[in-house]
This record gives structure tokens, C-alpha cells and sequence, in this order.
């Protein structure tokens, strides 16, 4: 597997706290990985670093075929170098129908007077028809964003970072507020996603990464604890006894 994203002995603090200790790993081209670990274990601040939000004390982020250092760059740098990253809570423009939102989000150039030349064409009315029905918002392309359910907003959020022709997405808790359908379609969207992109989920719920069939990363004290299927990383004794064996 050749890595997409190569994280290699990345440390930071914050006042004394070391949040990530020596974490090393790989997310490889077109790839799913769930990330999982207890509260505080540094996946927040693991997405932070690779976004540009937070600068490690030691260590690299290399990115892409030439290894390119993430850490030279600024967050807008490493959007338009094709990272994406979606939080917990959705933020769509709820104003603004789910077409207004996708095509505010389109790849398009963004120099400031290239935005106020801009207007939408028919290439890109019908790259919003292709971003809805490729997250299941096929028939709510004139509705208002606010008008969606918790899980559609999430999906609709999806579908903005997919505009962005992203080759890794960042996913923090897709799951969480769902009702059991939306849970089940978002399942089947993050697989289906990751025949094109690389994937990273960070969930807390274990049937919900059990759905997923992925690789699983447990984080623990801001570095890797186990790695594997999601049997092999439950069965280890460490993991038991950080995380599944809490509440």
C-alpha cells in the first residue's frame, strides 16, 4: 500500500500536557480507517496537525507521491492540496438551499476578483445535480438547509468537501445524533466514498466502525495502542483496559 498521508513521530504540548507522544502512522490512497480511543487520546489534535490548525513540536506530516511537508504549509494551502475535513457538527449555510450551499462550495478559482466574476454555468450546475445524488440529496436540491434533518445536514456537509475534489476527507463522529437509517446510509456512503478517496473516521461508536469493515487505529495517550480489524484491536488487553472497559 502506498501512503497517502505519512504521520512520522509527530509530538506537541500544550501547557505541559503532551496531547500527541511520538505518533507514527500511514493512511494509504483510497483507503478507510476508523480512529478510536478514549477521551483525550489526541485524534482532535491528530486532525489539527494534519489540517494545519496545530503545529507539532517535533516530527513530520508528509502528503502525496513527492512526500510533500504538510507542515510548510497554511491551512488554506493544505485544503487546496486536496484535504478535507468534516466536524461533528455540520456547518451548512441553513439559508441557503442544498443546490446554493454545493455550488458555493465548487472548485473554482479564489482570487478576489476572480469570486466577483464568477457565476454559475451549466458544467457546474451539473456537477451540483452529480455532488447531491452522490450523498443522497438528490430530491432536496431546492429545499433550504435548515429544513434538513440532523443526518442530511451531515451528508450536505459531505457533499461540500466532496466540491473541493479532496483526495483524503476527514471525518470527526459522523454517527453521533443520527436516527438508525441515517446512521445505515452514512455507512454505506464513507465505503462508497472510499473507492475514490481516502477516508479517515473518528468514532466513538463500535457498531457503527464495526459496519464500516475497515482497519481500526486506537489511539492512547497521543500514540498508537493497537492496530488492526476491529476483532483483533477489541480483543487486546490494553485496549480493554484503556477504553472498552471505561463505563
Amino acid at each position: 500500500m502506498t501512503a497517502l498521508l505519512e504521520v512520522r513521530g509527530i509530538s506537541v504540548s500544550f501547557d505541559g500536557f503532551r496531547a500527541i507522544n511520538n505518533l507514527s502512522f500511514e493512511i494509504g490512497e483510497r483507503e478507510l480507517r476508523a480512529i478510536i480511543g478514549p477521551n483525550g487520546a489526541g485524534k482532535t489534535t491528530f486532525m489539527d496537525i494534519v489540517t494545519g490548525k496545530t503545529r507539532p513540536d517535533d516530527g513530520q506530516v508528509l502528503w502525496g507521491e513527492q512526500s510533500r511537508s504538510l507542515l510548510r504549509m497554511n491551512e488554506s494551502q493544505i485544503a487546496r492540496a486536496g484535504i478535507g475535513r468534516k466536524f461533528q457538527r455540520p456547518t451548512v449555510f441553513e439559508d441557503q438551499t442544498v443546490a446554493e450551499n454545493l455550488t458555493m462550495a465548487l472548485s473554482a478559482p479564489r482570487g478576489p476578483f476572480s469570486v466577483l466574476r464568477w457565476r454559475p454555468s451549466s458544467e457546474s450546475d451539473r456537477r451540483v445535480v452529480e455532488l447531491a445524488a452522490e450523498v443522497g440529496l438528490a430530491d432536496q436540491l431546492s429545499r433550504k438547509s435548515g429544513e434538513l434533518s440532523h443526518g442530511q445536514k451531515q451528508w450536505l456537509e459531505i457533499g461540500m468537501l466532496l466540491a473541493q475534489d479532496p483526495r483524503l476527507l476527514l471525518v470527526d463522529e459522523p454517527a453521533a445524533g443520527m436516527t438508525l437509517a441515517e446512521r445505515e446510509q452514512t455507512t454505506t456512503l464513507l465505503r462508497r466514498l472510499a473507492e475514490k478517496h481516502a477516508v479517515v473516521v473518528v468514532e466513538h461508536d463500535m457498531e457503527f466502525v464495526r459496519r464500516l469493515e475497515c482497519r481500526v487505529t486506537v489511539l492512547h495517550e497521543g500514540a498508537v495502542l493497537a492496530e488492526g480489524s476491529l476483532d483483533h484491536v477489541t480483543a487486546n488487553p490494553e485496549v480493554i483496559e484503556v477504553y472498552l472497559g471505561r463505563g
